[in-house]
């Protein structure tokens, strides 16, 4: 991102997650204020907003998320979530469990934005969430949620959507290493980009596309893995156990026709540490 500008790659997420309430069918993931957060944000997504990306791109990013949050529901012990690089995702305006504290941890400059959006769009901001302005490319985690009153002794789930291709592995790891090192049980969600060699060689050029465009918005990709390396630094990194999760695992979880596309090659690990047991197989294809 632009230096002390709100994450571009942020706006263009919520685009795409407010056309998937109105414009896809089915719809797999259901966000009631994805649209209300953009009004009057110069980004509302009106029929045809998101043109220039391909449905299936915003179908994986509504996955990961519906994901995400289903791993979530299936850790009842968590009274702890930590959303990292939040952008304008809605999770924790959408929590009505008074037990549990969602932490939104974002660039000072995005979440700076976000806030005034909320404000703007009259949307009610519960207490049970909490902002920890911090930059994920420059710092760790770590010490903003401590401030915020994070508990390390008390299990937690961490998301990390549409977030890791911008980091280095070094930082990505660091922040890996953090979450399975808290004293307590913790999850992991993330997402990301397999390297171009690891494609069949129809898909490179539309990868190739996508990373040259997010180059020219500011927002670099840095950070490409296959599955086998993601598990291996997941579990490097402390983890004790890493589902790895592909397109065709996704379209078949939530049956979706199994003939769509899968363009980029994104995937999705969902990591444990602490010794909670979960009943979901480990997906590979």
């Amino acid at each position: 991102m632009l230096t002390g500008r709100p994450s571009r790659t942020a706006l263009s997420s919520a685009r795409a997650r407010a056309v998937h309430q109105t414009e896809d069918s089915p719809r797999v993931f259901a966000d009631p204020l994805a649209t209300r957060i953009l009004e009057g944000s110069g980004g509302s997504p009106a029929p045809g907003a998101a043109a220039g990306m391909p449905a299936e791109v915003r179908l994986f990013m509504a996955l990961r998320q519906r994901v995400a949050e289903d791993a979530l529901r299936a850790a009842p012990r968590t009274r702890q979530v930590v959303v990292l690089g939040a952008g304008l995702d809605t999770f924790a305006c959408r929590n009505r469990d008074p037990g549990l504290r969602v932490f939104e941890v974002d660039h000072p400059a995005t979440q700076a934005w976000k806030r005034e959006r909320l404000a703007a769009a009259g949307i009610e901001v519960p207490d049970t969430a909490v902002f920890c302005p911090v930059d994920l490319a420059e710092q760790t985690a770590e010490a903003a949620l401590a401030a915020a009153g994070f508990d390390r002794d008390a299990p937690a789930f961490f998301l990390l959507l549409g977030v890791a291709p911008y980091l280095t592995r070094d930082a990505l790891l660091t922040t890996a290493r953090f979450v399975a090192g808290l004293p307590a049980a913790a999850e992991l969600v993330l997402d990301y980009n397999q390297p171009t060699d690891a494609l069949p060689p129809d898909r490179r050029p539309a990868l190739v596309a996508q990373a040259e465009a997010m180059a020219r918005m500011g927002e670099p990709w840095r950070s490409f893995f296959t599955p086998a390396e993601i598990a291996a630094d997941l579990t490097g990194a402390g983890f004790d156990r890493v589902a790895d999760i592909g397109w065709r695992d996704c379209l078949a979880r939530y049956a979706l026709d199994p003939s769509l596309p899968d363009l980029f090659g994104g995937r999705i690990a969902h990591a444990r540490a602490g010794g909670r047991e979960r009943n979901q197989p480990t997906c590979t294809s």
